[in-house]
């Protein structure tokens, strides 16, 4: 085995386990809908996340971890997918907020400050940031 497959499978990896991530997110009120689905094919597309893949997920999302990146920057791109998530079909789902809290730690932010982390991310969300915008503002929100 290469060094270079050593990298990709590593890649791959992280990749499906920010895929189930969100996955979680979407199955917190234990529906996917249209919205949501849609969402998920376009992430899927973007994470090279094959069909094969994406269908044992689904079945499985649980079973994945949640691995930080060690980039705070990406930390909050993560962050970003996941509060996009959250609103992909236009409502706050009651159980979403503190799932998004909870994998906001397993992301490696603060216990002491993710609930305002969180509360900042989905502002932002539902205002319609991007997400270079939405990187900045939580930056600016921890300085």
């Amino acid at each position: 085995m290469s060094i270079l497959d050593l990298f990709d499978s590593g890649f791959r990896k992280r990749n499906q386990d920010h895929f189930a991530a969100i996955v979680r997110v979407a199955m917190s009120d234990g529906v996917i809908t249209d919205e949501e689905r849609a969402f998920l094919h376009r992430l899927a597309a973007n994470l090279h996340i094959s069909e094969a893949d994406y269908k044992k997920i689904l079945k499985n999302y649980k079973s994945h971890q949640i691995n930080p990146p060690t980039s705070y920057d990406k930390r909050l791109e993560r962050l970003y997918d996941l509060a996009r998530m959250v609103y992909a079909d236009d409502e706050l789902g009651e159980n979403q907020t503190g799932l998004l809290e909870r994998l906001g730690v397993g992301l490696g932010f603060s216990t002491v400050n993710v609930h305002y982390v969180v509360d900042k991310a989905l502002r932002l969300v539902r205002a319609g940031v991007d997400r270079d915008n939405f990187i900045d503002e939580i930056k600016k929100m921890n300085r």
